[in-house]
């Protein structure tokens, strides 16, 4: 019996000490399992968590590249600051810690934001805000960013303070020397001074460089700890991008820019300037601009800050006007459809595919060679031309100077423009086409198809940027890369477009655009004033006015479009607001670049001097007279004896030059001279015809609404004083 009941007993404790060891070994798979888990599956974060709690990793942003001109002129720096970010759990000890170290002059999160603050010249309810962040779900936020590019003043005052928990490390500002200066070229970043907008945006990768990080260990209070090994890794910084921009040709343009919008009281002005044989950017300019350092202005909608930044030379499309017949005269030649001898009639209208279509001329051209509608833009001529064309030979040209497809400019935005499809044009569209309506494009669109006509027949594409670069450990400038050679497409032949540039060089001696003269100087060009489309339809008043040239014609090593956008529509016609500003530019250039003219330096700087056209004078007495040519601008001689001016040398009406003298004759005898020059008025606008009608005491009868287009009086023919001119305006599209 004792024996069977020990034998029960063994085998019961054996089945024990089994299950015993079953379940530790067991527990010992589980306790594998979760060691394994936690070193393999979880480490990497708990060791990230650890890693946080004892050391302080900083991010340290690179310093930004430059943007630079040409000539290696600084357009975008970035200068050392610093940025301040919160611990807030280390303040949250800091506080705690002070507070049980002074139990009578206890601090809390208001006194800490009051403080900070004052040290930062920061709205304390903005500190505090930041020190009491809060996670989506409620929870304290273990961080928080305070301040970005912060003075070292500032920061000093922050660093008195010695709050634990607030963090200060390196930081960069962006910053622009010369403010609205190239303002739409050069774009902006934002907070953490990633481009936005501009070469910043399409460059951003070049220029950011790359960041840095400072890994150190820390004790409770969040200070380094002495003796410890820390990580650190250099910030690369962000390497140079040189432009294409010449900063004094771009001066030239902003100055003409602005005051072109001012003259006009138009609603926008683009120029812009380039080397043909290269496609390279010299100048662009948008007024209104804004300035760089301070773009986000806050009296603006998210919107209108967008149309602020937008850069119209790129962005903006319009119907190109008589601009475009360059494009049509080109491809007419280069087809052989025209020579320099061939008839065209203009009787002021036509009628294409049931629609009246008129010259900007009512009463027509007569009959003109090839070189006379383009020196005229005649409608009627270049309808004429487009139907020998054809809409395929025309379309193909269109094509083949890049409308309709962006021209791979280098900076972001850029529109493609409108052409309607070879299937779509009927007889009317063509008629249209040719003279620039139905079509859109772009500022830099139509001067690269320009610049083919300007360089002999090669588009190329338009670029911004010349090279990237760096400066070594030596201080000396290495060349990273330079602008990759872009599209080069032959379009035409060299000796078509030297034929076209003879005739466009017409256009500025005899032509619309012979505001752009200046002599001794050979400038080859084309005005085009064009209706706008708003919401589909033409605008009421509303017009774009534009100038494109070159010089010197024979040879052209500059190129150049203005571009005003609704002046005043009491004088619109681009001959009178586009070629002037375009003139200013091209004689500064001309006098920086060192090209010379063809004739002595007092006669082409007389060419630049204001036109006057002489005024009435007679029948004044001397001293209203010399009032009058006083506000006008010109010097006078007095001879002879009597009451009142009896005649004037030079006649009333003729143009001279400001500051030019006029000899005033004194008498008694009211039975005087009254001989009147009347003067061209082409091309004026109703208003400003009877201002100048005037200063030469006769009156006017006008028919139609627009510019004036003809006049019963040929210019410079001889008029009695009192005389009645009619002159029949037009609103049809031309110069």
């Amino acid at each position: 019996m004792n024996e069977r009941k020990y034998l029960v007993d063994r085998v019961v404790t054996r089945r024990r000490i089994l299950a015993c060891l079953l379940l530790m070994f067991f527990i010992f798979i589980l306790l594998s399992v979760r060691v394994a888990y936690i070193m393999v599956v979880k480490g990497p974060e708990y060791k990230a968590m650890a890693t946080e709690q004892w050391t302080s990793r900083v991010k340290i942003d690179a310093k930004r590249g430059r943007i630079l001109d040409t000539n290696y002129k600084e357009l975008a720096i970035s200068g050392n600051v610093y940025r301040v970010d919160l611990d807030l759990n280390t303040i949250k000890s800091y506080i705690n810690t002070y507070n049980y170290d002074n139990p009578n002059n206890t601090i809390d999160m208001e006194y800490i934001a009051i403080k900070i603050g004052e040290a930062l010249e920061m709205d304390s309810f903005e500190v505090l805000k930041k020190l009491e962040s809060k996670l989506p779900n409620g929870k304290d936020m273990q961080s928080a960013i305070l301040a970005r590019r912060i003075e070292k003043e500032k920061v000093d005052k922050l660093k008195d303070l010695n709050i634990t928990g607030v963090l200060v490390s390196s930081d960069t500002m962006r910053y622009y020397p010369n403010n609205d200066f190239l303002a739409h070229v050069l774009g902006v970043t934002n907070s953490d001074g990633k481009g936005l907008t501009g070469v910043e945006y399409v460059y951003n990768d070049v220029l950011q460089g790359k960041p840095g990080v400072r890994l150190v260990e820390i004790d409770r209070n969040s200070k380094d700890l002495a003796y410890t090994i820390s990580e650190y890794s250099k910030p690369e910084v962000g390497k140079d991008v040189v432009l294409t921009i010449d900063e004094n040709i771009q001066a030239f343009a902003e100055q003409a820019a602005k005051q072109a919008l001012s003259d006009n009281g138009a609603k926008a002005v683009t120029i812009v300037v380039m080397n043909p044989k290269t496609g390279e950017v010299l100048a662009l300019v948008n007024k209104p601009d804004y300035d760089l350092n301070n773009p986000r202005d806050k009296a603006l909608t998210f919107e209108e800050l967008q149309k602020t930044w937008r850069n119209r030379a790129v962005s903006d499309t319009f119907e190109p006007g008589s601009i475009f017949k360059i494009i049509t005269a080109i491809a007419a030649l280069e087809e052989g459809v025209v020579n320099e001898s061939m008839s065209f009639s203009c009787g002021g209208s036509t009628v294409v595919g049931g629609r009246t279509i008129k010259c900007w001329r009512t009463s027509g051209h007569g009959s003109q060679n090839f070189s006379d509608i383009i020196k005229n833009s005649c409608n009627m001529g270049f309808i004429q031309l487009g139907q020998k064309l054809g809409k395929e030979k025309l379309q193909k040209y269109i094509d083949l100077f890049g409308f309709g497809n962006k021209s791979g400019i280098d900076l972001p935005g850029e529109a493609s423009g409108i052409i309607k499809p070879l299937k779509s044009i009927n007889d009317t569209d063509l008629a249209t086409i040719a003279f620039g309506q139905t079509n859109t494009v772009n500022t830099m669109q139509f001067m690269a198809a320009f610049n083919a006509v300007a360089n002999g027949g090669t588009w190329i594409t338009p670029h911004i940027l010349k090279e990237v670069s760096h400066i070594d450990e030596k201080g000396e400038t290495i060349i990273d890369s330079k602008f990759s050679k872009g599209k080069e497409i032959r379009t035409v032949s060299e000796e078509q477009t030297a034929i076209l540039r003879k005739f466009l060089e017409r256009v500025v001696v005899e032509g619309s655009a012979k505001n752009t003269f200046i002599d001794g100087y050979h400038i080859a060009g084309k005005t085009g004033t064009a209706q706008k489309v708003i919401n589909g339809v033409y605008g009421s008043g509303k017009y774009i006015s534009s100038f494109v040239g070159m010089a010197p014609a024979d040879n052209p090593q500059i190129t150049l479009m203005v571009t005003i956008d609704e002046p005043n529509p009491g004088m619109y016609y681009a001959g009178l607001v586009a070629a002037p500003a375009a003139k200013q530019v091209f004689y500064n250039i001309f006098n920086y670049l060192g090209i010379k003219g063809d004739t002595s330096l007092e006669e082409t700087t007389r060419s630049l001097l204001k036109d006057v056209i002489i005024p009435d004078v007679r029948g004044m007495s001397t001293g209203e007279a010399i009032d009058i040519l006083k506000k006008e601008g010109l010097v006078y001689n007095i001879e002879g004896e009597g009451s009142f001016i009896v005649d004037v040398s030079p006649k009333p009406g003729y143009t001279i030059k400001e500051g030019d003298r006029v000899n005033l004759y004194l008498g008694n005898d009211t039975n005087y001279n009254k001989d009147i020059v009347l003067p061209d008025f082409t091309g004026y606008s109703k208003e400003t015809a009877i201002a100048v009608l005037k200063k030469l005491n006769l009156t006017a009868d006008f028919q139609g609404e627009g510019w004036i287009t003809v006049q019963s009086v040929e210019p410079e023919a001889f008029v009695q004083e009192g005389a009645v001119i009619k002159f029949i305006l037009n609103d049809e599209i031309g110069d």
